[in-house]
């Protein structure tokens, strides 16, 4: 279906399959050494996601030189931080002296303001076709490429496809401490002294280091010597040493030995005696001289290493050596990793702080405990001081040593071969040498490098039963490579300060002991090929330290040895040896000791009298039986030497097949550590023997399915045992590094360059399908090469190749792969018979002069003896054996199935590559029964994945992705068609199990990650086939989408058949794309609402394709936009698939962080303002459809990350093809696509910075993943491998492979404590990021705004989208959008204005208001560019409003009221941008000439000055946010402003009600919603006359006074019929209704219960016009409710008044307010409020609280200061007024009259005697009556009342009389009120009591006429006041009970003796007030009556 010929350019890559897509990497062998070159390294690139993850550093990477985008949120941010640092406090001036509506001051502002700049096109004339081009390629400058780019990286969780790159394998390394000798000193220094350090582990009872050797001896010590050292190398000059430790424990000791050179026993000598110190001094050197190449133990001590680690502080302390003192986080998660399995937190040997130490307790080294057991008990000893160490003698010295963690890269440093580790700058500088570990436990790794030691360490020597002198002894010890002693060969390593290499070596001595131990080691290198003849030579001398005459210095005593090989196998091991007293025979090399050879002496009657260990540390030799016994045969079937002797058996021809199968099956009992260590080996050789069957006795016998059976089980053994070196996909790295670098195919023919030298041996590797096409010329691939120079040509005889080994330290040095250097086939595993030997046997010698030459031949370059014709395939024979395996086998290679395919796979590579078969087509690549068995094999492992998913889920997991990746490899390999089949087959084979299956969600789990791991193949794109046109099907079926025409929003265009098939996932978009077409159908059914997609496939199904448009985005193959749109036409289906979910969808628009939050105005205020009801049942009102968002079942991440791939898709398909699929789509799926981009806005939308700041970027997605993990472990699925990935991925940051020994159990489970707060770059970076998507994401819905509006203009039905269309435009710009996206949105709305203006003007309001709110929001901004835009906009829609009917009156309304809701909601809204956006309109209607001598330009100044001024008022509002009165004052005035405009007066009412309700202030509220409905009443009024509706104000009278205010009654009163006038939806019946059902509440809310009555006074007419019963039925139930709330105990409010004094108080100077303040407000709550309130304002120093009520006056003040002046005040009635005012309501409702009261005293003191005490009372009147629209009410008239003291003691008396009988009538009763009342009145001690007001005022008559009055009216009260006090004692009799009577009596007695006292003073009448009338003459009888008179 390709194309037939291809055009050269950019689409070219999208058709063909590049032909390199195979790459062979020989990548030779990394080498730490310098010996072997290197020649330098280069990269190779990858497509592939497996190796290149989309991780957030990549994205990173990506995101550098991002343009940071302008966004007015942070640019808002800034400037409010910078004010709060200049924050000096702001005076806040008062309202301004201007009147408002002071036109002047406005206009002049804003005439001298300047305006922004403007936009040059907005007043030019163009047709809409250009003005939409023009905007398109604006939109496409600067565009950010990828999208995905700027998104969060997908979630590694999910990355199934990812692979690790194995390591390379390398040598093991442990934690590496360095340790430095600085000096060593003892009390007597007299010769010269030598050190040994070395590594114990006492818990393991183990030396776990090699010696290390140094000496610190003087250069006059060292003098002493100089004839036994004539040649000193400068390796053994070291005195640092690197040791590596493995297995860091509690337990480990550095242990020090120090040895000394002669026998003189001379430091327990005290210094004084000077003379026998010289004398010692002479001896010493005598015996130097003498005895200079002996060594005798002297002293010892031991370092505990855990107190140097723990005492100097490992991570804890702060270290200037250690990054940032504590390492980062990821050194500590890795030191956790490497101490796993210690258990204790302080061993950590990489990190501490370097600490030099002094050691001064040294032990003298006792000559019989030597050995390491008692060593270990010392040790042990110095953890727990015991007695046993206090036996031992100290002795004086002073040892100085640095301890510190190892440099990664320390220089001068040799490895423990001595050759030099890189970096080495200079050879002559002393070394540091790196003491080789021997570990603890076991370590399994393989080797990598040549290494081939020996150590022997001889033990102890029995010579008691010995006669003659044997007493000082020491044992030499030599390597023979024959029996003469020319061939003792200089292997053994010298110590300090000798040569490099000697021939022998010394033990120490034990002087004066027969049976003395020893602890010496000595280090050998071994040469290679070992032959039968090598062994090693122990010669025991007697030394005699005495200078006698002739007798000699040493004298042989003794002899024994050990042969090194026997039967092919290096003897290791202790050993027990007999000495011989005389020199051992000829030839007795080949045999032991222990055979009893005719004629010898033996020490002892030949038994075991001398003890030696000896131990190999070998790459050579296997030490393990079965492995020996496995090479030796393959290496005996190789040179083919039958027969040929092993052990006890000879093999010959006839028995070799057995013999080789049964070695084979006894592989398993090998120890697994050695296995790991000669694993290339071993598996190399299995695989040899699969290809090469052998040919024996001329038959080929067949071992394929032996070697199949016996790789499985090893590589299963290998898997359970390492359970922790495993990747995420349970692949053990030590095997999966075998395959990608060590495996490559055995070629059949020698590869022998003709001059005969072996090429270098290097690591094959495959790179998984991920090389370059060569069209890319990128560099090309490492290569690296490390032959060993020294084997170039072929040696000739073994003898020669041993001298040249030695020669040039050959072997050792290459530290190469010599593939066969340390294989542990061949050489030495053959017997080697010596020529001279008498044996039958075929020699070997003929054919191979030399083992080690033939087996670098045979192994390494798989070169083949000519013998061996039959030669096999690898993978075919593995997919043959695969596939018939059974039982046991079958299961192994199931468990570990990854390992054999990607065999196969790397096979079938080598093979193409070999045969060069690479250019043949793919079909005849492979022969047809191989293609046949990967077709069985395929179908077997699905079948099995199938059948045992809820079994065996781990395994399934592992096999599901093993499969998975082999099916990716074999796109690269094979037939594409053929390998697609297979896909096939699997999903077959799924879903017929998936109607079945009990829990279907695991298995489509596993597909989803099937069909992820296969997509992510490189050249996936190109397998789609993206270029190819669909053909539309053969029979003309109409597509879904069109299945009646009516059904299409646009029928006048011809159904294009095809376009609808690349948009669904039908038939042949699935054949042509089968890849997507699989993952689109995934991901399809996984959304399906109805399906079982369970959260976690969701995200699985998700994720998948985030990743890969992530990395279409991230490939440099596909930046072309063509090729792009031909990419993104794989994903079309996305774009329906997503419409389809849109109910699904995680809903955004909730979580907006909203301009308005914290505003000074509520939410509903300010949508109340905006002109919706109050209940803002739609707060946003572009929220998608209520009805299906229910059930949203994405979470956020997800939805997020699907809404993305739809933009990416939106982004980069063809714009023409978009537009050609709108065109199909029916208004109900438009409608669907806006509403999903009116999604995508709020889901991208830019958070800023501050937001970013508070984020943890973790956060957002924990939630989700808990989710969804708790939902994987509930129904089953999460799998092991996720389990393992999850765990691996807690160890990864420190590498896969620290060779600990892994446990299980340990999984470390990542804390949150990782989160390390983002640093201010990272922070500013992010935003950067974010705000570049955000304006991305906006532009992608732009550009599909565009397409959409382009489709619609054709068609008819174009209201209901168009509408939508402008919904999705508003919403876009309500949001925090970037400068650069909302220059595009203004330009693309205009154009749309232009196209479409009746869709404002004539139909929907709504949009014509939002649109109106949107551009003066953004007038408002603090951007320039965006000012210039918005005012551009505002001023065209003003223009085309006037064009349309000669005013605009709609436009005008609209922005009035915006702007009100505007400046009411917003805070961080700033007047001086809005001010510039006004000038800058103003200044558009100048220069438009076209509308010049029209009315529009002085329509338009109206507007704007009107406009001012609200802005002017309400710039003050802000000013006072913070004093809510002063607000309140402002906002009424503003609303007093809107008196002639009804809709805006209600606004602003609403704004109030709104401000009220925060605060709490019910009444208020409810008064503020009363005027409203008064309003609108007053105004239905005028539009109808209806007899049920209130007739305007009058009727809300009894509701409160202050109502009549809002009747229309002046001239200017606009019409209500006028055109945008009572627009609102209040001015209607229900409106009305609406607003009196909230009043209602509110008074319900105050407890004003009554007020309710007179609400529904109102409302009840209009529901009973309406005959509205259920409303009628839910009114009388809410006042039955009201009313029986009446009877509650209720607290209305508390008054102030409040009196501002001070220039600084602006216009309230002066001002006097009555406050009403909650009920029970103390004065000093409301005095300190506003005490603190304007000291913030003012500063402390300037408010001052005038402490008394008396009248003020102004020029005693302080003129700099303010003063506050705040008294209590209680209303006030008339004695008419208390006649209405019955209940507790009525005295606190409609309150105008207040007053309080003042004492004082003629001579200006407030308080005097009873005579002189005078009372002011002043009455405060308020302009309107309490409860009103605010809390304050100014007061507007003063009046005062002066009593004189006789008139303030009747006061009193009154109240008292009040008292008593208060308490007396008090129902029910209150006996302790009535008591105390009475108390107060009878008691005698009363001071001022009524007893002495009496007294003073009714003693004498008063000289002053007009005070009569007043005397008597005194003489009444009291007479009054007795009365009542005789009530009240009659009544407390009748309360008290038997207990009280006394207290009682005592009350009556005081109550008789003040009426004893006040009878004369009342009964005494003011003769002059009463006179004698005249008797009637009528009246029969005559009487005086008294009348008063007045005076």
């Amino acid at each position: 279906s390709h194309a037939p010929g291809v055009e050269p350019g950019p689409l070219k890559q999208l058709m063909e399959f590049p032909s390199d897509d195979l790459e062979l990497l020989h990548l030779d062998k990394e080498c730490n050494t310098l010996e072997p070159p290197l020649p330098e390294e280069e990269e190779y690139q990858r497509y592939s996601t497996t190796y290149t993850p989309h991780n957030s550093e990549r994205q990173r990477e990506r995101q550098r030189g991002l343009v940071k985008q302008t966004f007015e949120l942070d640019e808002v941010a800034a400037a409010e931080r910078q004010e709060d640092q200049d924050d000096a406090k702001r005076r806040s001036v008062s309202i301004d002296e201007t009147p408002r509506g002071s036109w002047a001051s406005s206009i002049f502002d804003l005439k001298n303001s300047s305006p922004d700049a403007l936009l040059p096109t907005v007043l030019e004339q163009t047709a809409a076709e250009d003005m939409d081009h023009r905007n398109t390629e604006a939109r496409q400058q600067g565009r950010h490429n990828d999208l995905l780019g700027l998104f969060p990286p997908p979630d590694e969780d999910e990355a199934v496809e990812r692979c690790s790159l194995p390591e390379v394998p390398k040598e093991h390394c442990g934690q590496r401490i360095m340790v430095k000798c600085l000096s060593l000193k003892f009390e007597i220094e007299i010769e010269p002294i030598f050190g040994t350090l070395a590594l114990y582990d006492i818990k393991e009872k183990k030396k776990i280091s090699e010696n290390f050797y140094f000496d610190l001896n003087s250069d006059q010590m060292k003098g002493l010597l100089k004839p036994h050292t004539p040649h000193v190398a400068i390796s053994t000059l070291a005195r640092s040493a690197i040791f590596s430790i493995t297995y860091p424990s509690p337990d480990i000791f550095l242990v020090i030995k120090v040895l000394k050179n002669s026998h003189v026993q001379s430091y327990f000598v005290p210094l004084q005696h000077k003379e026998k110190l010289e004398k010692l001094r002479l001896q010493a050197e005598q015996s130097c001289t003498r005895l200079g190449r002996f060594r005798m133990p002297f002293a010892w001590t031991a370092i505990h290493l855990l107190n140097i680690v723990s005492s100097v502080g490992g991570l804890d302390r702060s270290d200037p050596d250690s990054d940032s003192g504590h390492g980062t986080w990821n050194e500590r998660k890795k030191k956790g990793f490497e101490r796993m399995s210690i258990g204790d937190d302080m061993c950590n040997f990489a990190t501490f702080r370097p600490a030099t130490l002094t050691v001064t307790n040294f032990f003298k080294q006792e000559g019989d405990r030597l050995s390491d057991e008692d060593l270990y008990k010392y040790l042990a000893d110095m953890r727990r001081p015991s007695s046993v160490l206090r036996r031992l003698r100290p002795v004086t010295a002073q040892l100085k040593i640095d301890i510190s963690p190892a440099p990664d890269l320390p220089h001068y440093c040799l490895s423990p071969e001595l050759l030099h580790v890189k970096p080495y700058p200079d050879p002559r500088v002393r070394p540091t040498k790196e003491v080789l570990e021997f570990p603890a436990r076991q370590v399994y790794t393989p080797h990598t490098t040549y290494r081939n030691l020996l150590y022997v360490y001889p033990q102890s020597l029995n010579f008691s039963s010995r006669q003659g002198s044997v007493r000082n002894i020491a044992v030499k010890v030599q390597f023979m490579a024959g029996e003469d002693p020319s061939q003792a060969l200089a292997v053994i390593f010298g110590k300090s300060s000798c040569a490099e290499f000697m021939k022998e070596a010394y033990s120490p001595v034990i002087y004066h002991n027969k049976s003395p131990e020893f602890y010496e080691e000595m280090k050998m290198k071994i040469p290679a090929n070992l032959t039968d003849n090598h062994h090693l030579l122990f010669t025991f001398y007697h030394i005699s330290c005495q200078t006698k005459q002739n007798t000699p210095l040493e004298t042989p005593v003794g002899y024994t040895w050990i042969p090194l090989m026997q039967h092919g196998r290096l003897r290791t091991g202790s050993f027990s040896l007999p000495v011989s007293v005389e020199k051992p025979p000829a030839s007795y090399s080949v045999l032991t000791p222990d055979v009893s050879l005719p004629g010898m002496k033996w020490v002892d009657n030949h038994k075991g009298v001398f003890s030696v260990e000896v131990k190999a540390a070998s790459s050579v030799h296997t030490q393990d039986p079965h492995l020996d016994k496995f090479f030796t045969l393959v290496y005996v079937l190789e040179e083919y030497s039958f027969p040929f002797r092993l052990k006890d058996v000879i093999i010959t021809e006839a028995n070799m097949e057995g013999e080789l199968k049964a070695s084979m099956a006894a592989l398993r009992g090998a120890v697994l550590d050695t296995c790991v260590r000669f694993l290339h080996q071993l598996l190399n050789k299995l695989i040899q023997l699969i290809v090469y069957p052998p040919v024996i006795a001329g038959q080929i016998v067949n071992l394929g399915r032996a070697a199949f059976e016996a790789m499985a089980l090893l590589v299963n053994q290998i898997h359970k045992n390492l359970e922790g070196n495993q990747d995420q996909h349970g692949r053990n790295n030590l095997l999966a590094s075998y395959i990608h670098y060590c495996f490559r195919l055995p070629t059949a023919e020698p590869t022998l360059p003709p001059n005969g030298e072996s090429p270098g041996l290097t690591y094959a590797t495959l790179s998984r399908a991920t090389a370059r096409p060569s069209s890319l010329h990128l560099s090309r691939s490492k290569s690296i090469s490390n032959s060993n120079p020294d084997l170039a040509s072929t040696p000739v005889s073994p003898d020669e190749e041993v001298q040249r080994i030695m020669g040039s330290k050959g072997i050792d040095r290459s530290h190469s792969w010599v593939n066969s250097a340390y294989a542990p086939g061949g050489s030495r595993s053959v017997l080697r018979r010596n020529p001279n030997s008498s044996c039958e046997l075929k020699q070997a010698n003929d054919r191979s002069c030399n083992r080690m030459s033939a087996f670098l031949d045979s192994v390494a370059l798989f070169s083949v003896p000519p013998r061996q014709i039959a030669k096999k395939l690898l993978h075919e024979e593995l997919a043959l054996q695969w596939v018939v395996s059974t039982s046991t086998v079958r299961e192994a290679a199931l468990q570990q199935a990854w390992f054999f395919f990607q065999l196969m796979t790397k096979s079938m590579t080598h093979h193409l590559f070999l045969t060069s078969k690479l250019d043949v087509p793919r079909r005849q690549r492979f022969p047809d029964r191989f293609v046949d068995d990967i077709a069985a094999l395929v179908c077997a492992i699905s079948a099995d994945i199938v059948s045992r998913y809820h079994k065996d889920v781990e395994l399934v997991e592992r096999l599901n992705s093993s499969l998975a990746f082999f099916l990716n490899d074999l796109l690269s390999l094979m037939d594409r068609g053929f390998v697609f089949n297979l896909i096939r087959s699997y999903y077959k084979q799924i879903a017929n199990k998936l109607h079945t299956a009990q829990n279907p969600s695991s298995l489509n789990a596993l597909r989803m990650d099937f069909t992820r791991i296969v997509c992510s193949h490189e050249h996936y794109v190109i397998l789609n086939l993206p270029c190819s046109i669909l053909s539309p099907p053969a029979s003309p079926s109409p597509s879904t989408s069109s299945t009646t025409s009516q059904s299409s929003a646009f029928s006048s265009m011809v159904q294009d058949q095809g376009v609808a098939t690349m948009f669904e996932l039908s038939v042949p978009f699935r054949q042509q794309h089968f890849l997507s077409g699989l993952l689109l159908s995934e991901l399809s059914l996984i959304l399906d609402p109805d399906g079982e997609g369970v959260f976690f496939l969701h995200k699985k199904a998700i994720s998948a394709v985030h990743s890969l448009l992530c990395s279409h985005d991230a490939d440099p193959r596909y930046r072309d936009p063509q090729v792009r749109a031909h990419m993104a036409q794989l994903y079309l289906p996305l774009i329906p698939i997503v419409m389809e979910t849109l109910h699904q969808l995680y809903d955004f628009s909730g979580q907006q962080n909203n301009m308005n939050s914290g505003s000074t105005i509520s939410q509903s205020v300010a949508m109340a303002i905006a002109g919706s009801p109050l209940q803002h049942a739609k707060a946003n009102p572009f929220a998608l459809p209520t009805a299906g968002r229910q059930s949203s079942s994405l979470s956020a991440e997800c939805s997020r990350t699907l809404l993305v791939c739809f933009l990416w898709v939106l982004k980069n398909a063809d714009a023409a093809l978009l537009e050609r699929w709108v065109s199909d789509l029916s208004v109900l799926q438009i409608n669907r696509l806006l509403d999903l981009l009116h999604l995508c806005v709020s889901c991208f939308e830019y958070k800023g910075k501050k937001t970013l700041e508070r984020i943890n970027s973790l956060t957002f997605k924990k939630s989700q993943d808990m989710k969804a993990r708790l939902e994987e472990a509930i129904l089953g699925t999460i799998g092991a491998r996720q389990e393992m990935v999850r765990r691996h991925r807690e160890r990864s940051p420190y590498g896969s492979q620290e060779n600990v020994r892994w446990k299980k159990n340990v999984t470390h489970w990542r804390t949150n404590a990782d989160r390390v707060d983002k640093t201010k770059a990272e922070v500013e970076q992010e935003s950067v990021v974010d705000g570049n998507l955000a304006t991305e994401a906006s532009l992608i819905v732009l550009d599909t705004l565009e397409i959409i509006v382009k489709t619609v203009v054709a068609s008819e039905l174009k209201e209901s989208v168009l509408g939508g269309v402008l919904r999705v435009l508003l919403h876009s710009m309500a949001g925090n959008q970037s400068a650069l996206f909302l220059q595009h949105c203004f330009n693309t709305q205009r154009a749309l204005v232009f196209k479409f203006p009746e869709m404002l003007f004539e139909e929907d309001t709504e949009l014509c208001a939002d649109l109106c709110l949107r551009l003066l929001r953004h007038c408002s901004s603090s951007v320039g560019s965006v000012r210039s835009h918005a005012s551009a906009s505002l001023y065209l829609l003003m223009r085309q409003n006037f064009e349309i009917g000669n005013n605009f009156a709609r436009v005008k309304m609209q922005v009035t009221m915006s702007l009100s809701s505007l400046v009411g909601t917003s805070q961080n809204f700033n007047e001086e941008h809005l001010r510039r956006s006004l000038k800058t309109i103003l200044t558009y209607a100048e220069e438009d000439l076209e509308l010049r001598d029209t009315p529009f330009p002085e329509q338009v100044q109206d507007l704007v000055f009107n406009l001012h001024m609200i802005l002017t008022d309400t710039v003050k509002m802000k000013e006072h946010q913070h004093d809510p009165e002063m607000l309140i004052d402002l906002m009424y005035r503003i609303a007093k402003g809107y008196q002639n405009s009804p809709d805006l007066r209600l606004t602003w009412l609403q704004n109030m009600a709104g401000k009220h309700s925060e605060r709490g202030n019910h009444a208020e509220a409810a008064h503020c919603l009363v005027h409203s409905a008064a309003l609108v009443a007053e105004y239905l009024n005028m539009l109808e006359d209806c007899r049920y509706l209130p007739i305007g104000c009058v009727t809300f009278q009894n509701i409160s006074s202050n109502v009549l205010e809002e009747s229309a009654v002046s001239d200017d009163v606009l019409s209500p019929e006028e055109e945008g006038i009572c627009a609102g939806k209040y001015f209607s019946e229900s409106g009305l209704v609406g607003l009196l059902e909230q009043a209602a509440a509110s008074f319900n809310m105050a407890g004003m219960y009554e007020a309710i009555n007179e609400v529904y006074k109102i409302l009840l007419p209009i529901h009973e016009a309406n005959r509205d019963f259920k409303k009628l039925a839910t009114v009388h139930g809410k006042l039955q409710d009201a009313f029986n709330k009446v009877y509650n105990q209720r607290m209305f409010g508390t008054y102030f008044r409040v009196g501002f004094y001070g220039c600084r108080f602006g216009d309230l100077d002066e001002q006097e307010f009555v406050y009403k303040e909650p009920s029970i407000t103390k004065l000093a709550e409301i005095s300190h409020r506003l005490e603190e309130f304007y000291s913030e304002k003012f500063g402390d120093e300037v408010v001052e609280i005038i402490k008394d009520s008396s009248p003020v006056d102004k020029n005693k003040l302080d003129p700099n200061k303010a003063y506050l002046q705040i008294t209590y005040v209680e209303p006030y009635f008339d004695t008419y007024e208390l006649k209405e005012r019955i209940t507790y309501f009525d005295k606190n409702y409609n309150l105008r009259t207040f007053m309080y009261c003042t004492p004082f005293t003629l001579d200006g003191r407030a308080h005097g005697d009873l005579h002189e005490q005078y009372k002011r009372k002043t009455i405060l009147t308020t302009s309107h009556a309490f409860p009103y629209i605010k809390t304050r009410i100014n007061v507007i008239h003063k009046e005062e009342i002066i009593l004189v003291p006789i008139e303030v003691a009747i006061e009193d008396m009154q109240k008292k009389t009040q008292e008593l009988a208060f308490a007396t009538n008090q129902d029910p009763a209150d006996s302790k009120m009535l008591q105390m009342v009475l108390q107060g009145c009878v008691g005698t001690t009363v001071n001022q009591g009524p007893l002495e007001v009496a007294q003073v005022f009714l003693a004498d008559i008063p000289d002053d006429p007009k005070l009569f009055r007043h005397h008597n009216k005194l003489r009444l009260c009291f007479k009054d006041f007795a009365k009542r006090c005789e009530d009240a004692l009659r009544k407390n009799k009748a309360l008290i009970g038997p207990d009280q009577k006394e207290y009682h009596r005592e009350l009556e007695r005081n109550y008789h003796k003040l009426k004893e006292a006040l009878g004369p003073l009342i009964n005494r009448k003011i003769p002059q007030l009463y006179r004698t009338v005249p008797a009637p003459t009528l009246n029969s009888y005559s009487r005086s009556s008294f009348r008063k008179v007045d005076c």
